[in-house]
């Protein structure tokens, strides 16, 4: 237990953003799965819809400072090639899992 009002006051405000950040963290993963489900289904149309809404939790994580800017970039790339390459366009790269 920390001896000093600041280190206990610390330790209380990190207890909330880690609880805070568990929960972002939660909705990208869950809308992540929501995503691959519908690429799994095969419907794109869906899976569109789905990936819109990845994409705008991964934004949301990144603006809060929960993931990191480029970690957010790279996740939104991976999930976009995914659905490319289940629409069969010409020159798509293959998802690679």
């Amino acid at each position: 237990m920390p001896n000093i009002k600041s280190a206990a006051k610390r330790a209380r405000t990190a207890r909330m953003r880690a609880l805070r950040n568990a929960s972002t963290k939660s909705s990208v993963k869950t809308a992540v799965k929501k995503y691959e489900a519908q690429l799994a289904q095969g419907d794109l149309s869906a899976a569109e819809a789905a990936l819109r809404k990845a994409i705008s939790a991964i934004d949301k994580a990144a603006k809060k400072g929960v993931i990191h800017k480029n970690q957010a970039a790279r996740r939104k790339s991976r999930l976009s090639r995914k659905l490319v390459a289940l629409a069969g366009a010409p020159g798509a790269p293959v998802a690679q899992q």
